[in-house]
């Protein structure tokens, strides 16, 4: 074990137990982000996966990832670590903040879709 990491786990274990929530969905956050497959990247359509019932928003950003690969994650960074943090911080419910996030994906994607199009036309 690195000494980062024992540093990582030493502050992880000073935290309270809703910070410790907090920062566990962060990292789920930061490593869906990252865990882009570049087979997927080609990618041009929408990959449906259906919505669960029960879903976590760390879930919900981690689907929505897998149904639009051709997405770049540095792109929808802010306004997904957005709708994280009212849920997390605020305490805004998952379905509403899942609910935004499909909008927000399903945006980008068509604003994607429109570039690619005046792209392709002009």
């Amino acid at each position: 074990m690195t000494p980062q990491e024992k540093a990582l786990i030493g502050l992880y274990r000073a935290l309270p137990p809703e910070e410790r929530r907090m920062l566990e969905a962060f990292a789920e956050f930061l490593a869906a982000r990252s865990a882009v497959a570049p087979a997927q990247e080609a990618l041009t359509e929408p990959v449906p996966i259906p919505r669960p019932e029960e879903e976590t928003v760390v879930r919900a950003i981690k689907r929505l990832r897998a149904t639009y690969p051709m997405l770049d994650p540095r792109a929808l960074l802010h306004e997904t670590s957005v709708c994280l943090s009212q849920h997390v911080l605020q305490g805004r419910p998952a379905r509403e903040v899942i609910d935004e996030l499909e909008i927000v994906f399903a945006r980008h994607y068509q604003k994607m879709k429109t570039e690619g199009e005046k792209g392709k036309n002009g």
